[in-house]
């Protein structure tokens, strides 16, 4: 099949999407089991349902403003497809936020972050597409806007792991987002151009601070880092498709990190992602008011002013003209 049809591009997104809910529940139940995740059961369980039923809420508003039938209405496999989005999102929220015992919190987070597909869009080509990571906008708007509420601690992932286990659970991650980036979402090169801003800020902040360099790396090497790295910034919703694009994206958000950490700005990676997010939606929304201002001035007729006709002299008045030059009239 050709890489460049929107057939092959679709069942690369549906590919890579169930693979993802597959890896990210996987987490989750490990996680509650084996790991040591420090929220109740209830927390993912509430943010999968809130996910499901705003995402379902949103399609049928859409769909009858744009007069077609649900996309979540016919096969089952057609249903699943449409909530795989929406499962990550809640399942990411959820394990994300550390919330106490509270779970209106969450149901909050996961419910901007879903509902931000749906508010801020942007129009490209003939497509209009949405440019806020969902799970990462409901969880920097979450921190905003409730102080209390943090991010779930990161030796939580590892918590009941010893020895080799702590070695063996981010080499997993690392290698399943390796493949799911390499073989589905194709961004590879955002991942680099991520870790090579990440120490080089880490390295300016030290020449130009006194930061220790070592001390600017250490979250890099925590879980919650590999899954930000792998599975959240590489959203291919919401990210460049060019690999050049995919460079300076990736490197943006380790300099709006670094600005950040040098403002003492604590949940960094969160409110990086969120403003590179912001500033591209921006970005593409001036460039498509610029095309449509450039159609419209194209497709305009240009206006021609008449030019009034010079008449004739007529016989007579010819007639007159030569008599009184002396010469006859023909």
């Amino acid at each position: 099949m050709d890489r460049s049809s929107p057939s092959w591009t679709q069942a690369r997104r549906i590919g890579g999407l169930r693979r993802f809910a597959v890896a990210i529940t996987v987490l989750n139940v490990l996680g509650h089991t084996v790991f040591g995740f420090e929220q109740s059961w209830a927390q993912p369980l509430v943010a999968v349902a809130t996910a499901y039923t705003v995402e379902i809420i949103l399609e049928l508003m859409e769909s009858r403003l744009q007069g077609r039938r649900p996309k979540f209405l016919g096969k089952a496999s057609d249903a699943i497809d449409f909530l795989l989005s929406a499962h990550i999102t809640g399942l990411a929220v959820s394990m994300l936020l550390y919330t106490n015992e509270r779970l209106m919190p969450t149901v909050f987070a996961t419910a901007a972050a879903i509902g931000s597909k749906a508010i801020f869009k942007v129009p490209i080509g003939n497509r209009v597409a949405h440019f806020f990571n969902p799970s990462n906008f409901g969880i920097s708007l979450t921190l905003l806007l409730f102080p209390w509420v943090g991010i779930a601690p990161p030796y939580h992932f590892t918590e009941n792991l010893y020895g080799a286990g702590d070695w063996i659970l981010p080499g997993i991650i690392v290698a399943s987002g390796s493949f799911l980036n390499a073989r589905f979402t194709l961004k590879l090169p955002l991942i680099a151009s991520w870790l090579s801003g990440f120490a080089l800020q880490a390295l300016i902040r030290s020449a130009v601070f006194g930061t220790p360099f070592v001390a600017g790396l250490v979250p890099m090497t925590g879980v919650a880092f590999v899954l930000y790295t792998f599975y959240m910034i590489t959203d291919p919703a919401t990210t460049p498709s060019r690999p050049r694009d995919q460079v300076f994206f990736g490197l943006s958000v380790a300099a709006v990190y670094g600005m950040l950490m040098m403002a003492h700005v604590v949940f960094g990676l969160f409110f990086s992602l969120s403003i590179v997010c912001a500033l591209r939606g921006l970005g593409q929304f001036a460039a498509s008011f610029a095309t449509q201002r450039e159609s419209v001035a194209v497709r305009t007729p240009v206006a021609v002013p008449a030019t009034a006709a010079v008449p004739a002299p007529n016989a007579a008045a010819a007639e007159a003209s030569g008599a009184a030059a002396g010469t006859p009239a023909p």
